[in-house]
């Protein structure tokens, strides 16, 4: 079974793919593959930022609960 691709493996993977169909030298059944990987490695790419924000903005209090720095933060803005 092939490994997971690091985050930064897939951004270079959409890298390429953009830059490949920008070029306008691909032939079209090939541009809509290589379009169609491209939005997968998209989505893939949002989730993981999104998993990581998302992490990012807990923190553990001295008792072991979870808190979101995120929302308190949002509470505060109102």
């Amino acid at each position: 079974m092939a490994d997971k691709k690091t985050f930064e493996e897939n951004l270079a993977d959409l890298e390429a793919i953009v830059s490949n169909l920008e070029s306008g030298n691909v032939p079209l059944e090939e541009a809509m593959e290589k379009f169609k990987t491209g939005v997968t490695l998209s989505k893939e790419l949002e989730k993981t930022l999104s998993d990581a924000e998302a992490t990012v903005t807990k923190i553990m209090t001295k008792d072991g609960q979870e808190i979101n720095l995120k929302n308190d933060q949002d509470e505060g803005k109102e």
